[in-house]
């Protein structure tokens, strides 16, 4: 480094210091005054008000100045620790040419690669109404997502980008930003729809982006919510008593959560002349109407005062109307139960909204600056990984398929089914799941095993050690769809490897053998050859050389498990001579001769039966060994299903969770009949849920299970129905 570079070296660290320790000093600050507004709201209603909209920032921002890990992205000091995967900017997933769809095939070479879990954040909105921006905001950038300046829409399609996830390097964080909604110039509110369901689809967070207030008017440009029902569908082959509500039912499963974005607000945040926090404020604004016969109608509400003070939401005269009016409003509450809402003032002057990407933070306006800084920290801190019904957490991998199988459903005229999509999502993870696991047991395999193996059990040592690292594979990366067929497949072509293995156990070491016993015969076959053996006495001499090699021999190491059979094929192959000797030695009588014969014929049938025994005992090693992996598997697959299952009763918790939030609400607001709608859904779930926390649909599929392997291996029937019954 050049000593003129030091100075300024100096004054930038002095100015991120500077920087953090403002930042720091901040949040004390807005703490303390949060204890304030706690302990005495009475006395302080407006700062009360400020506390309940700061609450969760205020919390999640000083948890992480303890543990180091702030959420803030525009803070140049300290960065949280990311995820490695980065596009260094977006590129076009989704293309719409002329109003059809096409996918993008360097994008899903992209997702492709990335084997995180992934968070999919996605906008949604009018044409020109800043979702751009807002986006490149959350990517912590000041350009990323072309932005326009002009009344033309810029973004066509459906955008992706990759970026770093904030505190959290396990994940990878995808930004969608999508083509702006009911441009007059385009006039296909068809395509506006499916580009709609898309971002629904894909995304775990949806971000909603409109200008001002939400008036009748901002209700009425999000029916697209209101055409969920016809352009989604949760199951292939509902029940034929099932009508599209109980279809729909399903999507708090798998639908993301949902903020709205008002952007440019300028009014007042009140009710009934109260302050009130935005997400109050997006709540009254969700409220249903009754009819003007209904004694229980609630009057028209001035529900956000500006200083006109004019009613946003009036009360429709007719039922046709009182219809309408409730419709969007309805399919919100009901299909996303999880809603957030932020504001956000002009981001700067008119006249340098041209030029917003240009613009540093310092030309921004504060309180824009402040508000978008909530909305990014609200979406870091509570956007979770991306699920599809099962509880499966999706990769940036199989993201891609899910574009690629709704995309398709599209342009063929379907409409999308997640249940299809998810099955074909488990086809694909279960081969690649497959695929995997037998890579990792070869790559083990490799690393852990010598040629030879002094004895069979050393190998099947290792095969079990491996065949349990690539069993803990195959089931990290499986889904529970269709597990036992992969499962058996996998059991099947492991199986197929050990046996290799073994096989090549075997002639490796009797090539060991033979090169040790090759040169330790050849004295003895030059002594049989020159007739040294064949005179007075030669017989005990051959007796003895014999001895002797036999001894020599079993001194090397390194035989393997061959080291007595191959030395008893040398041993056979010298027997017929041994017998020519023995009959020509003219030192022994006729009854020794005999006897030694006789001799020789015990020791070899006693060699017979050893060799037997040994033969025997390796069978039943192998057999105990296939009785361990069928075990294994089994143990697995119960502790997998029985965690699937656990997540299924958490995910199942949550969507009732929601649906009684709701039902309260409707039943505070007087809606008997949507409470009653929402009594029935909970009914429905909760009797599922006592058939999710019953083992028979377990047991089930470890049956089919069983009836895969035993047709692999039928010889492990009895062990098989054994192994099934202990464990459950």
């Amino acid at each position: 480094m050049k000593p003129a570079e030091v100075p300024g070296l100096l004054l930038d660290l002095l100015k991120r210091f500077l920087r953090w320790a403002t930042e720091k000093i901040v949040i004390v600050v807005l703490s303390c005054t949060s204890l304030v507004c706690l302990i005495f709201p009475a006395v302080f209603p407006k700062l009360a008000l400020w506390q309940r909209i700061w609450k969760d920032h205020i919390k999640a921002r000083i948890a992480a100045m303890w543990t180091g890990n702030s959420p803030h992205r525009r803070s140049s000091g300290l960065r949280p620790e990311a995820s490695k995967f980065h596009m260094p900017s977006p590129m076009c997933l989704i293309e719409n040419r002329d109003s059809n769809l096409v996918v993008c095939p360097e994008a899903l070479q992209v997702l492709s690669k990335i084997d995180q879990p992934v968070v999919v954040v996605a906008i949604a909105g009018l044409y020109r109404t800043g979702k751009s921006f807002l986006m490149n905001k959350l990517a912590g950038k000041n350009k990323g997502f072309l932005l326009g300046s002009t009344v033309e829409a810029v973004t066509k399609g459906i955008w992706m980008w990759c970026v770093p996830y904030p505190g959290k390097p396990d994940q990878t964080l995808v930004l969608l930003d999508t083509e702006g909604l009911d441009d007059a110039k385009k006039g296909d509110v068809q395509n506006d729809s499916w580009i709609f369901v898309l971002a629904v689809l894909l995304s775990s967070t949806l971000v909603y982006n409109s200008m001002g207030v939400i008036d009748q008017h901002a209700i009425d440009q999000l029916h697209y919510v209101t055409e969920l029902t016809e352009r989604i569908k949760s199951k292939s082959s509902p029940a034929e008593d099932s009508e599209a509500l109980e279809d729909s039912a399903e999507y708090v499963r798998f639908f993301p959560s949902f903020v709205w974005a008002l952007r440019d607000f300028t009014l007042q945040l009140q009710l009934n002349g109260q302050p009130c926090t935005e997400d109050e404020y997006l709540e009254e604004m969700l409220k249903l109407k009754k009819g003007s016969d209904d004694p229980s109608a609630s009057e028209p509400t001035d529900n956000v005062a500006p200083a006109d003070s004019s009613a946003n939401c009036p009360v429709p005269s007719d039922t046709h109307d009182i219809q309408r009016y409730n419709l969007t409003r309805e399919c919100i509450r009901l299909f996303f139960p999880t809603r957030k809402c932020f504001i956000f003032d002009r981001p700067t002057n008119r006249k340098n909204l041209d030029r917003l990407e240009d613009l540093q933070d310092s030309e921004l306006d504060p309180e824009f600056l402040e508000q978008a800084e909530r909305f990014c920290d609200h979406i870091y801190e509570t956007s979770k990984a991306k699920t599809v019904p099962g509880g499966n957490i999706v990769t940036g991998c199989m993201l891609a398929k899910l574009v690629e199988t709704y995309v398709d459903t599209i342009c063929s005229g379907g409409v999308p089914c997640v249940e299809n999509a998810v099955e074909s999502l488990a086809r694909m993870e279960n081969s690649a799941a497959l695929n995997e696991a037998i890579a990792r047991y070869v790559e083990l395999m490799e690393q852990k095993v010598k040629l030879p193996t002094e004895t069979l059990q050393e190998l099947l040592d290792m095969h079990a050690e491996s065949e349990t690292e690539a069993l803990n594979v195959f089931m990290d990366r499986a889904f529970r769809n269709d597990i036992g067929q992969s499962q058996a497949e996998l059991m099947k072509i492991v199986h197929q490897k050990k046996e290799e293995y073994l096989l090549k156990n075997e002639l490796k070491s009797s090539e060991c053998c033979k090169s040790i016993l090759t040169p330790l015969f050849k004295e003895l076959d030059d002594r049989i050859n020159q007739g040294i053996y064949f005179q007075s006495g030669g017989y005990q001499n051959f007796l003895d050389d014999l001895k002797t090699i036999k001894e020599q021999y079993r001194q090397k190491n390194g035989k393997g498990i061959m080291a007595e059979e191959v030395l008893q094929q040398f041993l056979k192959e010298r027997e017929v001579v041994g017998k020519h000797i023995l009959q020509g030695d003219e030192a022994l009588t006729k009854a020794e001769k005999e006897l030694a014969d006789a001799k020789a014929k015990a020791e070899e049938e006693e060699q017979k039966k050893e060799a037997q025994k040994q033969e025997l005992a390796a069978l039943q090693l192998k057999l105990e060994d296939q009785c361990r992996t069928f075990e294994a598997n089994i143990q697995q697959l119960k502790e997998k299903l029985e965690r699937d299952r656990e997540q299924q009763l958490e995910e199942t918790k949550r969507m009732l969770d929601s649906k009684l939030r709701e039902q309260k609400k409707f039943l505070e607001e007087g809606y008997e009949s949507y409470a009653s709608r929402l009594q029935v859904e909970m009914d429905q779930l909760t009797q599922r849920d006592q058939y999710i926390g019953n083992s028979s649909w377990i047991f089930k599929i470890l049956f089919g299970l069983l009836n895969a392997i035993t047709f692999i291996f039928p010889e492990l029937l009895q062990f098989a129905i054994r192994a099934i019954m202990r464990l459950l």
